[in-house]
């Protein structure tokens, strides 16, 4: 079992959405989804987990490494919506990864309203996500 993904760049940050299971087998096309993500935003990421169903001590270990390269892009990585089965307990040496309960929590801490388009938005997605779901590009 794998992940699918969905980046949408907002004015200031990204939102990397994923669903499925972050599993050994998926860390690869997460660390896919983490070059997109930098190739094509700026500010932080905002990765969000709500349609996650699990995630694996490897899926964990994903995260942390996406911080580290965020980080020394100059950009952060934060967390809405972790899986109840499991906390993240990064590193010591892992730059810091705020944890907002849902999505809607980690948008207002950047002010932004989800579902509302900004002006410019672009958005990408896996083949695997949701049709209704799509947005620009």
């Amino acid at each position: 079992m794998t992940i699918d993904w969905r980046y949408t760049v907002e004015e200031n940050f990204g939102v990397l959405s994923v669903a499925g299971y972050l599993g050994a087998d998926a860390v690869r096309r997460f660390s896919g989804a983490v070059g997109w993500a930098l190739a094509r935003g700026t500010g932080p990421v905002i990765v969000d987990l709500t349609e996650l169903r699990s995630w694996s001590a490897e899926g964990q270990l994903a995260i942390t490494e996406a911080a580290r390269r965020l980080a020394e892009a100059g950009r952060g990585l934060e967390l809405a919506a972790i899986p109840a089965d499991g906390s993240l307990v990064p590193a010591g040496d892992c730059p810091p990864i705020p944890v907002h309960a849902d999505l809607p929590a980690a948008l207002g801490a950047h002010s932004a309203h989800h579902g509302e388009r900004a002006q410019g938005r672009t958005g990408w997605r896996t083949t695997g996500w949701p049709a209704a779901e799509q947005t620009d590009s």
